[in-house]
């Protein structure tokens, strides 16, 4: 009883300003890392890249087809993107000794996660904001709205946000790339699931109101698996 008291009360205290300080600081490591040498990003582009000219040039449709597969296929990319993204995020702090490091560092252990995920989320945000504006001269469709911009979003955080947890997990083990989208994909479904169908009836020109159902399940999605990340993940990451 007493262990679990004390648990509660360390989380409680978590949300010190420290705490916010000290994601920021592996925020800005994560970021700083990356923009030296753009090896992450430029993986994750150069895949994505080659995933929607395949399919361009694989989809030999007319235009109202490609159309409606267009939801389909940014999706497709942008998950195999992410998980490339993060499988190379948490496999680059272990590799480099960098993880015990944080390990050892005076704050909670769910001040890692949300650095990770905040810098797994803004690569990947990176990624799309390139992606986007090719996408939409090959497949000759406006994606820039503001009603599908934040469906792309909402689906962003709860993929990084399942996807850092999961990837946390997998980078223990010596098959971590391959164990990753095995334990990801089944996880993801339903955030993936719903940004398709949020994102297709989007582009057929449906209200609002008519996609509700699945920009709220992501939302109820992205809140879950963020709360349910910030209280397992000490155990998952001292494992």
């Amino acid at each position: 009883m007493a262990n679990k008291s004390e648990s509660k009360k360390q989380k409680a205290e978590s949300l010190h300003p420290s705490f916010f300080k000290a994601t920021l600081a592996i925020i800005q490591k994560d970021l700083s890392a990356e923009f030296r040498s753009f090896e992450l990003i430029s993986a994750m582009l150069v895949f994505s890249l080659l995933v929607i000219i395949i399919f361009n040039f694989a989809l030999e449709l007319d235009i109202k087809v490609r159309q409606s597969v267009t939801s389909g296929v940014l999706w497709t990319t942008f998950a195999f993107a992410g998980t490339l993204g993060l499988n190379r995020s948490m496999s680059v702090e272990k590799d480099r000794g960098c993880m015990d490091g944080l390990l050892l560092a005076p704050v909670d252990r769910s001040v890692i996660y949300f650095g990770k995920a905040i810098s797994n989320l803004i690569f990947m945000l990176i990624v799309e904001g390139i992606v986007l504006p090719v996408y939409s001269v090959l497949y000759n469709v406006n994606l820039f709205r503001f009603d599908l911009l934040g469906v792309i979003l909402l689906g962003s955080i709860g993929y990084a946000a399942v996807g850092t947890l999961l990837s946390t997990m997998s980078a223990q083990t010596r098959t971590r790339e391959v164990l990753l989208p095995i334990l990801l994909f089944p996880v993801a479904m339903p955030v993936l699931l719903a940004s398709v169908k949020a994102s297709n009836g989007l582009l057929a020109g449906a209200e609002f109101a008519e996609v509700l159902t699945p920009i709220n399940l992501l939302i109820v999605y992205d809140v879950i698996f963020i709360a349910i990340a910030f209280m397992v993940f000490d155990f998952v990451v001292e494992e």
